[in-house]
């Protein structure tokens, strides 16, 4: 199973457009996604604040920020 995480936080319009990408890129896909709100927490507002929507792959602690397309996502998860 995939499992990603995406650092956003509410009423993101272009969280909501990352989360449309991801439905894209892993159709069809077993996926677990963890949405992280960051604006309760200021060690990632911190981090990701500017940077949001941020997606990252715990697996091999690989990131990506906005704007991403669907073939990003892809790389995201190779090894």
């Amino acid at each position: 199973m995939i499992e990603l995480i995406l650092y956003s936080t509410t009423g993101c319009h272009l969280c909501e457009q990352a989360v449309e990408v991801l439905q894209v890129a892993l159709q069809g896909e077993c996926c677990m996604l963890d949405e992280i709100d960051i604006a309760n927490d200021d060690i990632l507002l911190e981090q990701y604040g500017v940077r949001i929507p941020v997606l990252k792959n715990p697996q091999n602690g690989k990131e990506i920020g906005w704007p991403f397309e669907p073939n990003d996502v892809l790389l995201l998860l190779e090894p």
